[in-house]
């Protein structure tokens, strides 16, 4: 594969990252830093990897089945009476969590132009819009995916620049990266979390799967996705680390006052376009995967009219633009928002999962030579009952502080777990149910055909 080849593979896969590398991403990593220092950062590590996993299956599955994730789901469930409840759940996971990411997207974005230049917020929401839309209606998803690299890497640079000027502890960072640990602060699995929430984001699953392209190789796909899921993760712990400079409670422009202080007057204005850079990156990114996501459910029957540029694509992300963007007018305070919808994400999280999960295991789907290997299945059962584990724990609290009951920490926790590993050894047992009877005349999977 030449260097330019490689090169080109990076960008067209970094619209992965400029999805989950937006104001959230800086917010709730930033905070995170601010608020309990590099003693998260095992998160990020954490949920980059799994980013790495989930994404790598998605793309595959599209690449040897030919059926995106969201037609792989319609097939697997067409004749099945929970047809329209599980379709409902995917729709609406994925719209209203795009919308609620556009809301974040638009107020981070407007957060760092206004760090830089005094604008009324509604004004740069509708400009921002305005140029997001512009970009958009590019018929070539090549074309915007390149566009969006391109921007995410100059913003992630600058916060690698930033990190490493701000001269942060070694054996701090090694600890927090890879010694998990959640403080006794209530805030802390909210921002766990949400750190997951961030950068796994459920919609990009069906952003990557719907990109996929047969005209490039497994290997090709492994390497473009893999070197910029990587870079992307590497950008969100640098923001993280820059975070650890806030002495007080955070805000943007406490992080802009903290930055100034470590490296000079340009620490305000390296925020102000990074902040403004991932908000306008991931404007795009959300209504386009929710758009392709819509292509995936309903546009088997006529694929001419969901074609990239077509009037049914135009109108799903116009839908989730505008939603954004009557949101945003608003006068919603961001932080808090921003938090809640990696939140929210991340508690939608595990349900994506658990479907990517069943049809990457169908031979039916994907083929009996090219079903997903034993230890990939391990690797991703362990993300679900993770993600589960974190949701259901967040979920749970949130309802018992609603109403005043408490649970003892260890019978908590037990509990949570015990759930969530039933539930995680329900879904290996059913997807394992699909290639019993290939393996019962002794079919084996090709490695051959898992490689190319």
């Amino acid at each position: 594969m030449s260097a330019k080849k490689r090169i080109l593979d990076i960008l067209f896969w970094s619209v992965v990252s400029a999805a989950f590398i937006g104001p959230g991403t800086i917010t709730t990593a930033a905070k995170s830093g601010a608020t309990f220092g590099t003693e998260l950062l095992w998160a990020l590590v954490f949920s980059t990897l799994a980013c790495l996993l989930l994404q790598e299956a998605a793309a595959r599955l599209t690449m040897v089945s030919g059926k995106n994730l969201g037609q792989a789901i319609v097939e697997q469930f067409e004749k099945n009476k929970s047809k329209w409840l599980v379709l409902s759940l995917v729709l609406g996971a994925i719209v209203l969590g795009a919308a609620a990411y556009e809301m974040g997207n638009l107020l981070g974005a407007v957060a760092g132009f206004q760090l830089i230049f005094n604008v009324p917020s509604y004004i740069l929401v509708i400009i921002i819009g305005a140029v997001a839309a512009t970009i958009l209606s590019i018929p070539s998803l090549k074309t915007i995916s390149t566009i969006m690299g391109f921007m995410v890497v100059i913003m992630g640079v600058g916060f690698l620049i930033t990190a490493f000027l701000i001269q942060p502890s070694f054996s701090e960072i090694l600890q927090g990266a890879f010694i998990p640990k959640i403080p006794s602060n209530a805030e802390a699995g909210l921002l766990v979390l949400g750190l997951i929430g961030t950068t796994i984001v459920p919609y990009n699953l069906f952003l990557g799967s719907g990109i996929s392209t047969q005209k490039q190789t497994v290997k090709e796909m492994r390497f473009g996705l893999a070197v910029a899921v990587l870079l992307g993760g590497l950008f969100s712990m640098a923001v993280l680390i820059v975070g650890t400079s806030v002495a007080n409670t955070f805000s943007f422009e406490e992080l802009a006052i903290a930055l100034q202080q470590k490296i000079g007057p340009a620490g305000k204005y390296l925020l102000g376009f990074g902040l403004f850079a991932a908000g306008f990156t991931s404007t795009v990114t959300a209504p386009l995967a929710a758009t392709i996501t819509l292509k995936s459910l309903f546009g088997n029957k006529n694929p001419e009219k969901w074609k990239a540029g077509s009037f049914n694509f135009r109108i799903g992300w116009i839908i989730v633009l505008i939603a954004g963007i009557a949101f945003s007018i608003g006068n919603v305070k961001p932080i808090p928002a921003i938090i809640l919808a990696q939140a929210l994400n991340g508690f939608l999280l595990p349900f994506v999962s658990i479907f990517l999960f069943i049809v990457i295991n169908n031979p039916n789907i994907v083929g009996s030579q090219k079903s997903n290997p034993f230890l990939l299945n391990i690797f991703m059962i362990l993300v679900i009952f993770v993600t589960l584990v974190l949701g259901l724990n967040s979920a749970v609290k949130a309802i018992l502080s609603a109403v005043h009951f408490s649970f003892s920490g260890n019978t908590y926790l037990l509990f949570i777990t015990l759930i969530s590993a039933v539930i995680s050894v329900f879904i290996w047992v059913k997807a394992n149910g699909f290639s019993r009877p290939l393996q019962k005349r002794g079919e084996k999977i090709s490695k051959k055909d898992f490689h190319e």
